[in-house]
Formats: structure tokens, C-alpha cells, sequence
């Protein structure tokens, strides 16, 4: 099989993130110029992140605002997936511009940057092996010392931070600090991103230890008062919701509001002040409270005000943060007119399209909600979450079969996606098609073990299948897991019936009148009230269920 290209040198102290993936793209987007611009310009963003040296080769044809802010305003600290999004995109280009019957091998695969490593897994999964065969050899030549100096390291960790690449943060923020005077502002920059990249990564331990590293050696109120914010979100925002610590992270806000009240620039205390409230904001609204922090929010886009033309990006999230708190208190016409000005603010921000898509589908304005959805789609590489709502979109409008495409796409762009295997498993159950509905079932299992809703779509495959024992055990465990799962006490109310326990079986169909009153509940709980011999109460049942 002839190679693609030279053996690529993957080692991440070559070229930080996508080394492997930058040269890759060096190789195929001139050749991808000469046949199609227009593919290229569809994947701008993707090329543009992954091998910055062809951003004069690749014009950006979508502009996400954070590219043409200074670096103060560039707020938005990219989430980890969106490497993956990026892979994605990249993956999808270099299937279209490939020659067939090709391999791409890769050396230094375990020295790798994990962007690599995640782009090369995306690349094996995504594109046909007849068509590109992917090898990664762990070992290689070893490169060179990084010998490079803070201001140096200083520019690498700011294009990675604006990029998403975490974990390239991390390790160049820590040799930036070794390489800078404690204390120092320079210091201080590779400090702040350092923690705030640990935070995203969810190493939150070594996160905190950084932060209050930076207050025992730094006697700036402005330092301390984002030490006191960064600390909070660690507390409000930790992965496992059973380790949020809520009322410590209202307390460490607290505290970055009173040093951001003190700060003698009038507009870095408003800009601070307003960023602190909004993070109080957070931990209101994950104490239900959201009146209280709709008040924060109201307060922090006061103080924006103050900023001019600045800090767009900033204003632009506590717009959105405002409207989800509209529509939570439904409010809703405000709260489009609030997304209507974020996304106007920058069009090239998904996010938002996704949120405002889904307060269009709720109002039933499913046309509108799916404009939105699309807009997603079209502002930036592949987004597997406007997939995943354009697909229950398409169940509400009775299209199941484009609902399992969108779905199976999501599943493609990101086999984790828990909630498509739910959603997909569902509908093929639907259709009778067990081993499909069963495949995902299994699937779904592994990404999330003892998942109620599974359990439930694996009781419904059980009792189709005549093996009612083994459906009994599943809708048992899906009610233990989720008891207000009313699907799984219907149906396991249908199961008892059908293996002779109407007393049983109108229990449990009573049960799920009670979480979801369906006039299929009334009409199945009515033949089991009939088979005790409770005429008058299935008669009720009969009427109620008409009515319905």
C-alpha cells in the first residue's frame, strides 16, 4: 500500500498540538486548493486551529469574533470537546481529498500531544480503511530540549488556549512558570491559564493548589480576586455533582466581589465585577434560585454597560445566561430577544443558536427551532448536540427515520454520546428492529452502566423476545435506578399481566398514571381492573381514557 506521505514525526516538542496533524494538512490542502476551494473553505475553522501555518493559504470564511479581539477580551476558554468537533471536521476533510488505497503512519504516537491522539483515533474510525489505513508507532527519534523562552512559550500557550488545547496549556503553562519570576506578571499569566486549563480538564486537585499557589505569592488585588472566582468554579463546577461544594463556592465569590469593589481602574472593576456576579449567578441557579441570580446577571450586564465597545464577548455571554434565566421563569419573548442580540454579537458561536433552537421547539415553533438547529450546524465544525436536538425534532414531526440518521450521525461524531443510544435504541425498538435497537442497547450499557432508560428499551426487547424473566429483571433495575421512569412501570405493568398478575400489573400501570397520565395507561389499566372484576373502576378507566 503506498504511503500519503513521508512517515510524520508525531513528537508533541516538534510542534505542540497537532504536530501529525498539521503536517497532514500541509500535504493535502494545497492539493484540495487546486480541485475544490469551496471544500476548503468549509472546513476553514478546522484547518485554520490544526495547522496554523497554512492561515494565509486557507482565508477564514467563517470569523468567530474571539479571532479579532485583543488578548483581555478573549474570555471564552473552549470546552474539551472541541477538539473532537475539530477532528471531526478534520477527518471529514481528508476522507474527501485522499487518494484511495493510501496509508498515513505516524512515529512517536506515545509522545503525541492528545489532540493527535484523539485526531488519529477520529481519523482510523471515521475513513474506511480501503480508502486510508492509519499506523502509529509508539517510538521515534527523540527531538530536541524545549529551549524556547517565556515570551515564546507565552505566544504557544495563548494560541492554545483560545484553540481548546488543554492539555498543551497545562504542560506549557508549568514550564512557563518555571521559566518566569514568581510573582511576576508573567508569572501570573502562565499561572491563571495553567489553572484554568487544569480546571477544564477536570485535574481539579492540582487546579486549586495552583490557585492558591498565586495568592501566597502575589499581593494583587485583581490576582486575588481571580483566585477567589477560579477556586469557586473548581467547587460549583466539579464533574462529579456530588463533590459541588456550593455554599463554598458562594463563599469564595463573595470574596472576589468585595476585592473586584476595591479595584481602583473604573473599568477593570466593572468588567471584573460584573464576571464575579455572573459566576454567583451559577451557583443561585444550581441552589434554584434563579430570581436571585436573574438579579446578578441584570447586574452584571449594568456594570457591561460601562465598557463601551469593549469586552464584547463578555456581554455576549451574560445576554445568553439572561435568557436561559427568562426562559426558566417564562419569560420567553424576552428571553429570544436576549439570544437574538448574543448571536448577533457573534454569529459564529454556535452555542447559542443550539439554546435558543431548543426555546423555539418548547413554544412549538418547530420551523424556527429547526433554522437554529442548522445555524449550528453551519457556524463551525461539527457539533454533535445540534444533531442530537434537530433528531427529537424530527420525532415530534413524526420523521423517525430522519431522526435515526441524525442520530446515527451523532453516534459518529462521538461514540460517547450516551443520550443518542438512548434516543436511537428507542426508535429501532420502535420499528422492530430488535438486534439494531439490542446492539445499542449494549453499546449504550458500556458508555453508561445501569442507565434506567436503557434498562427499560432492554425490558421492552426482553418481552419481545418471550423471555420474560430476563424482561422482569431489566424494568426492575431501570425503576430502582429512575423510580420516576413512568415508561418502565407501564410496561412492566403490560408484563405482569401477561404472566398472569393483573394485581400486579395495575399497581404498577397506577404508578405510571401518576408520573404521566396517557390515555393508553387508562386503557391498559382498565383491562386489568376488568380481569379482577372492578367493572365500575374500568369503566372510569374506559371514559377517561376516550377523553384523553
Amino acid at each position: 500500500m503506498p504511503l500519503l506521505m513521508p512517515i510524520v514525526d508525531a513528537h508533541r516538542r516538534l510542534h505542540g498540538p497537532y504536530t501529525a496533524g498539521s503536517a497532514l494538512l500541509h500535504h493535502l490542502v494545497p492539493i484540495a486548493l487546486e480541485r475544490s476551494r469551496d471544500l476548503v473553505a468549509a472546513h476553514d475553522i478546522e484547518i485554520r486551529a490544526v495547522a496554523p501555518g497554512l492561515r494565509d493559504a486557507v482565508p477564514a470564511a467563517r470569523t468567530p469574533l474571539d479571532d479579532a479581539l485583543a488578548e483581555d477580551e478573549r474570555i471564552l476558554v473552549p470546552a474539551p470537546r472541541r477538539t473532537l468537533r475539530l477532528a471531526n471536521g478534520v477527518a471529514e476533510f481528508v476522507r474527501a481529498v485522499a487518494p484511495p488505497g493510501t496509508a498515513l503512519v505516524v512515529s512517536n504516537g506515545s509522545a503525541a500531544d492528545p489532540t493527535d491522539g484523539e485526531l488519529l483515533a477520529v481519523l482510523a474510525r471515521r475513513i474506511p480503511a480501503d480508502r486510508l489505513t492509519v499506523v502509529v508507532y509508539a517510538d521515534g527519534p527523540a527531538p530536541p530540549a524545549d529551549e524556547r523562552g517565556p515570551d515564546e512559550l507565552w505566544e504557544e500557550v495563548d494560541r492554545c488556549v483560545r484553540e481548546g488545547f488543554l492539555h498543551a496549556v497545562a504542560e506549557l503553562g508549568e514550564l512557563g512558570m518555571g521559566r518566569a519570576l514568581p510573582g511576576s506578571p508573567a508569572w501570573w499569566r502562565f499561572a491563571q491559564r495553567t489553572a484554568t486549563a487544569l480546571g477544564g480538564l477536570g485535574r481539579t486537585a492540582e487546579a486549586r493548589r495552583l490557585w492558591e499557589r498565586t495568592r501566597r505569592v502575589s499581593q494583587d488585588p485583581a490576582v486575588h480576586a481571580a483566585g477567589a472566582y477560579g477556586i469557586a468554579m473548581l467547587d460549583a463546577r466539579h464533574r462529579d455533582p456530588a463533590r459541588r461544594d456550593l455554599g463554598r463556592a458562594r463563599g469564595w465569590l463573595n470574596q472576589a466581589i468585595a476585592i473586584s469593589e476595591l479595584l481602583p481602574d473604573p473599568m477593570e472593576r466593572a468588567f471584573k465585577l460584573g464576571f464575579d456576579r455572573n459566576g454567583l449567578a451559577l451557583v443561585e441557579v444550581r441552589l434554584g434560585k434563579i430570581e436571585r441570580a436573574l438579579r446578578l446577571v441584570d447586574s452584571a450586564l449594568e456594570l457591561a454597560a460601562e465598557l463601551g465597545e469593549r469586552h464584547p464577548l463578555h456581554r455576549m455571554v451574560l445576554l445568553a445566561n439572561r435568557a436561559q434565566l427568562l426562559a426558566a421563569l417564562g419569560r420567553t419573548q424576552e428571553a429570544l430577544e436576549d439570544y437574538a442580540a448574543a448571536i448577533a454579537i457573534d454569529p459564529f458561536f454556535p452555542d447559542y443558536y443550539v439554546d435558543r433552537g431548543n426555546l423555539w421547539f418548547s413554544l412549538g415553533e418547530h420551523d424556527r427551532a429547526l433554522a437554529d438547529y442548522e445555524n449550528a450546524m453551519r457556524a463551525g465544525p461539527p457539533l454533535p448536540e445540534a444533531y442530537y436536538n434537530r433528531a427529537e425534532l424530527r420525532i415530534a414531526r413524526g420523521d423517525p427515520e430522519g431522526a435515526l440518521a441524525d442520530l446515527t450521525h451523532v453516534l459518529e461524531l462521538d461514540p460517547g454520546y450516551l443520550d443518542a443510544y438512548i434516543n436511537r435504541a428507542g426508535l429501532l425498538a420502535a420499528a422492530g428492529r430488535d438486534d439494531e435497537a439490542r446492539s445499542d442497547v449494549n453499546a449504550g450499557l458500556v458508555v453508561g452502566p445501569g442507565n434506567p432508560y436503557l434498562l427499560a428499551v432492554l425490558g421492552q426487547l426482553e418481552t419481545a423476545a418471550g423471555r420474560a424473566q430476563a424482561a422482569m429483571s431489566a424494568f426492575d433495575l431501570a425503576i430502582a435506578a429512575a423510580p420516576s421512569l413512568a415508561g418502565a412501570w407501564a410496561n412492566r405493568g403490560v408484563l405482569r399481566f401477561e404472566t398472569g398478575d393483573a394485581e400486579g400489573a395495575v399497581a404498577d400501570l397506577s404508578r405510571a398514571i401518576e408520573l404521566e397520565p396517557q390515555a393508553d395507561l387508562y386503557a391498559n389499566r382498565a383491562v386489568g381492573l376488568r380481569a379482577l372484576g372492578r367493572t365500575a373502576e374500568a369503566e372510569a378507566d374506559e371514559q377517561l381514557a376516550a377523553a384523553l
